[in-house]
């Protein structure tokens, strides 16, 4: 007997007993031209708009008019060391230190910092490993890293196909087995294991934008330095949306936009993860600027470099104040309600869609993102049989906001912050009125 109900009843009572429900009041949430809230489902493409958010940026735009440079240093939230008021929220939210942590540029941007200092192809050391289906920025940088490098070309791997190819090839992607959506843990450390001396460098979304898939990033981060090979992960779809723990894991560096979940506004600024135990690791190489140079003599202006210890010395320019005040406005919210307590509410969220879901006994839909609540963040990716766009514009009409990817998937997410039991209900019986008509 399943823990959940199909009823507008039960999706209420579980709101009122929702002990994060008074997160959603602290958002803008759209509404339709009726004044009815929008069923907001995207909160993996863009975040909404915290409310304080406003006032955070125009506290900003206030000292500039009234401070001007001086806001550099007397302003109430000082612009200088600005980027240090969000380390501590971020570092708590991805299970980091803040010495491991940074809030800079943008993902890709921060993807290409990172592989310039960790991936470092020598000898039979070469080749890089991604998932097939990786999102489509990540998959460019790393074939123009390796075109840098100098030789480029793609094999395909999985555990029913085995690897082909000699040692000229240096791009792996993991690929499912037949017939699967989503990729088994044990096949993706198998190809770790197979690949051994001649992988320099592992390199996985933490949740699959496609699939909603969760990897398993401790078993990989483990499988990969086992092999003699550097661990990074994308972490877009995870951060804000799992916990996570990436000290302990032990993963060599991550990289994560902050528009999406962590609702920092469209095109925020992003951050990185370095791993401590890489604090002091001046060797290796990487592109300089002056906010990575040592802070007590960065304004001496001299001509030879000199970069902080840990992650804040891969910054290069100064940071986006305006950008920055907006994503603390969210982050204050993270560290209010813990990613804990936003799990545990996920968990239950997803479930209760993936329920409803199977309660429309409609044979043409089904959902290739696991089942397994471990093996996935928010987000269900639902396939429609047969379907074209015309269902996801139709369901697009009667108040949800949604997403559809080619050829046939609908992506939703439910965000724990700001998505409500209810909701997920309304979605449930718009999908099901529309697959009727």
């Amino acid at each position: 007997m399943s823990e959940f109900e199909a009823s507008p009843d039960f999706a209420g009572r579980m709101d009122t007993r929702d002990p994060l429900k008074g997160s959603r009041e602290k958002f803008f949430i759209p509404e339709q031209v009726d004044g009815t809230e929008v069923i907001y489902f995207t909160g993996n493409s863009l975040g909404l708009q915290p409310k304080t958010a406003r006032g955070y940026v125009e506290e900003e735009l206030k000292d500039w008019e009234t401070l001007a440079v001086e806001g550099h240093v007397n302003a109430k939230h000082p612009w200088l060391p600005y980027h240090e008021f969000l380390t501590g929220p971020v570092a708590r939210l991805i299970g980091a230190t803040p010495i491991e942590t940074v809030v800079m540029n943008s993902l890709t941007v921060n993807l290409h910092l990172m592989m310039v200092s960790f991936y470092r192809p020598s000898g039979d050391r070469t080749k890089i490993m991604i998932e097939k289906g990786a999102f489509p920025s990540d998959r460019y940088a790393v074939e123009s890293q390796l075109e840098f490098h100098g030789s480029v070309s793609s094999i395909a791997s999985s555990e029913s196909r085995p690897l082909e190819g000699g040692t000229q090839n240096k791009l792996i992607e993991l690929t499912p087995r037949e017939g699967e959506s989503t990729l088994r843990t044990e096949d993706i450390v198998r190809a770790i294991e197979r690949e051994g001396e001649q992988l320099a460098l592992v390199l996985i979304g933490g949740v699959n934008y496609y699939t909603g898939e969760a990897f398993n990033m401790e078993a990989i981060a483990d499988a990969g330095h086992k092999s003699g090979a550097v661990v990074g992960f994308d972490l877009a779809h995870a951060a804000g949306n799992l916990e996570l723990h990436l000290h302990d894991w032990d993963v060599d560096f991550a990289v994560w936009c902050s528009y999406k979940y962590l609702n920092g506004g469209p095109g925020a600024v992003a951050g990185a993860f370095i791993h401590e135990r890489h604090a002091d690791a001046f060797d290796l190489p990487r592109f300089a600027g002056w906010w990575g140079h040592d802070k007590a003599t960065r304004f001496l202006m001299g001509p030879e470099f000199h970069p902080i210890r840990g992650a804040e010395g891969w910054q290069i320019s100064n940071p986006p104040i305006l950008q920055m005040a907006a994503l603390r406005a969210s982050l204050e919210i993270f560290d209010e309600v813990g990613m804990h307590a936003l799990r545990e509410k996920s968990v239950k969220l997803t479930g209760y869609l993936e329920f409803l879901l199977s309660e429309i006994r409609d044979e043409r839909i089904s959902v290739i993102t696991p089942s397994d609540p471990e093996q996935r963040g928010c987000q269900l990716s639902i396939r429609v049989k047969d379907a074209d766009k015309r269902l996801f514009n139709e369901i697009t009409s009667r108040g949800v906001s949604a997403d559809w990817r080619e050829p046939d998937v609908i992506r939703v997410a439910p965000a724990p912050l700001y998505n409500s039991f209810t909701d997920v209900y309304r979605f449930a019986e718009i999908l099901k009125g529309c697959l009727k008509s």
